[in-house]
């Protein structure tokens, strides 16, 4: 059975008065994501010249990672704030790689 790698980019855009706190929690994701056995990639940008404005860049072995990754008590425990952190809801980006 083949798999295929799974790119994304997660578009996270923080309430006017909640960037502190969106970039802390985004922060606390990466370690414990890379921890993930089939995490290939978990790398935060933040805009220049849009403060609070947060890119995830992510690639999991394949669609079931991905999935674990979504089942994770740290990303339930954050899904749980988007309300109170985000200005709109999460984009997630679906990504091919041009080879």
């Amino acid at each position: 059975m083949q798999t295929t790698t799974i790119f994304n980019l997660a578009i996270l855009e923080a309430k006017a008065d909640q960037h502190d706190l969106l970039r802390e929690a985004l922060r606390a994701l990466v370690p414990l994501t890379r921890q993930e056995p089939g995490c290939l990639d978990y790398t935060l940008f933040e805009r220049s010249d849009s403060p609070g404005t947060f890119f995830m860049r992510e690639s999991f072995r394949d669609q079931a990672a991905l999935d674990v990754h979504f089942s994770m008590p740290y990303f339930r425990a954050f899904e749980r704030r988007f309300d109170e952190l985000l200005a709109r809801p999460l984009r997630l980006v679906s990504l091919k790689e041009v080879l």
